[in-house]
């Protein structure tokens, strides 16, 4: 388990945001972590440099609804790089195990299928708090660590 806030640590200078446009699919389930999610993620785009007109968002019931979103932002041809974000908590059954499975998977898949970059902002976590602090608590936001990626990887791509 993380124990550091990866979100204050950039690692490598980030590039400007200008010109990149960003698809954002957000799960509906778990409201008050994937909307801390997508805060995250839209604030650094924004301060990284991307416009308003340049983040467009797409809501999907829950997590595994995400890879298909996912495809459908980026079949459109409008986007350099697509967020998937998501919270599945374990619960009693295995059905976290099917969800992470499936998600993890189709973004996978999407990855290498369209040769863009879908980034992978879904939480797994065991319980709540284990949530609340990677979504904007003492771990950070994984949001804002999804939108970083997203942009160093299209400059990556670009830069080819």
């Amino acid at each position: 388990m993380a124990t550091v806030n990866l979100s204050e640590n950039r690692g490598s200078e980030v590039p400007s945001a200008g010109g990149m446009r960003f698809g954002i699919a957000v799960a509906e389930w778990n409201p008050e972590i994937t909307e801390a999610l997508l805060g995250g993620a839209v604030e650094t785009l924004k301060s990284c440099g991307a416009g308003e007109e340049d983040i467009e968002i797409l809501r999907v019931p829950g997590s595994f609804e995400l890879p298909l979103a996912g495809q459908l932002l980026a079949s459109t041809g409008r986007f350099d790089a697509v967020i998937l974000l998501g919270c599945v908590i374990q619960g009693e059954t295995r059905h976290f195990d099917f969800i992470c499975q499936g998600v993890t998977q189709g973004t996978m898949d999407l990855n290498l299928k369209f040769n863009l970059p879908f980034v992978f902002g879904v939480l797994t976590t065991d319980d709540q708090q284990q949530a609340l602090d990677r979504a904007g608590g003492r771990l950070g936001n994984k949001g804002t660590e999804a939108a970083l990626t997203a942009i160093k990887m299209v400059a990556l791509k670009n830069n080819l």
